[in-house]
């Protein structure tokens, strides 16, 4: 979009997206060793120049048995002090910070048994989505607020960013996605222990992408809403100006339509086919200005939804990426999934 407002949008985005100087370039890797321990599909851990041709059959079969995929075995040590969930991940991984989920329990008095499990965007700290989780409480709707895998209190210490959930390494991006998803349907568990059977969830960014693969592997939700949309994992990471020390770390190894395709196993495109005939309230949420989730690859959700006759409703936001944070955008955004939450619900 042209104009003296996308200029000024432009602008504003890219000056709070260059406001971190902690960015750092990681070499390309494989990642090969990260998808042997997942298990299936079978990959090997060393796979001696063939890592190319095995990260592909990993993600066409992973996609084709993707129930097996995001299996686990559920988590048994759930622990709730002042407000705060711990308990171990059904995923394990090689920092024991990670192993242990993090969430924040909002409940609202006469919710109804309406709950959300909210997913904020990639390197959000400890208080991502917590002003949301409370205005969903006004709403009536309790609201469990989990850390995905490598963020705020499951950082390893070497980390000032979460680099270890995308990343140039395919392998372990691969592997820390699964693991964010599979502990969403862990608090999906210990919401059903609670007694709650009417379940969403809402994600946003990199939190977006995590709640679709839970929400289409899980038919225990009821409603999803996807704040920022793209049917590919990689579109973003490739194209979007804050992850562009990611896209120089893959260097001249791979094109855009690689990476599609290996990481088509964490991208929504692969499963939009599983909605079909699900009795899910759907809320897609896109930005006309937005520099990291390209306007062009949210409205090709947009017509997949479409095409694909899935019931959804869609908010558009004036705004950009990182300034959908910044009012008055966020409150525009916040009471559009609040107020959908609560109507559909």
């Amino acid at each position: 979009m042209t104009g003296p407002y996308a200029y000024w949008m432009d602008r504003w985005e890219r000056k709070l997206a260059t406001r971190d100087t902690n960015r750092v370039v990681r070499p390309f890797e494989w990642g090969t060793e990260w998808l042997a321990e997942i298990g299936f599909p079978d990959c090997p851990a060393h796979a001696n120049g063939d890592a190319a041709a095995c990260l592909a059959r990993f993600a066409t079969e992973g996609v084709a048995q993707s129930d097996r995929f995001y299996s686990y075995a559920p988590a048994g040590d759930y622990r709730l002090q002042a407000g705060h969930l711990t308990f171990t991940s059904p995923v394990r991984s090689r920092y024991p910070e990670n192993n242990t989920v993090h969430a924040m329990w909002f409940p609202a008095p006469a919710d109804r048994g309406r709950a959300l499990v909210v997913l904020p965007q990639w390197n959000s700290g400890p208080d991502g989505h917590i002003g949301l989780a409370k205005l969903l409480n006004r709403f009536g709707i309790s609201a469990l607020r989990m850390t995905m895998a490598y963020h705020a209190e499951r950082m390893p210490p070497e980390l000032e960013r979460a680099d270890y959930h995308v990343s140039s390494n395919i392998g372990r991006t691969i592997h820390a996605t699964r693991q964010s998803a599979i502990d969403v349907r862990a608090c999906l568990d210990w919401l059903a222990a609670q007694g709650y059977e009417k379940v969403g969830i809402l994600g946003t960014s990199l939190g977006s992408c995590v709640a679709f693969l839970a929400a289409v592997h899980d038919r225990r939700v009821k409603l999803g809403i996807f704040n920022h949309v793209s049917n590919y994992f990689g579109d973003p990471v490739w194209t979007g100006i804050s992850s562009q020390h990611i896209r120089r770390g893959f260097g001249d190894v791979l094109t855009q339509e690689d990476l599609r395709h290996y990481w088509s196993i964490i991208s929504p495109a692969a499963y939009l086919d599983r909605l079909k005939g699900r009795n899910m309230h759907t809320l897609l949420i896109w930005a006309r200005h937005d520099s990291t989730f390209l306007p062009e690859y949210s409205r090709q959700v947009l017509t997949s939804f479409r095409e694909l006759q899935l019931p959804h409703e869609v908010f558009t936001l004036p705004c950009g990426h990182y300034t959908t944070g910044r009012f008055p955008f966020n409150l525009m955004d916040g009471l559009a999934m609040c107020r959908f939450a609560a109507r559909n619900m």
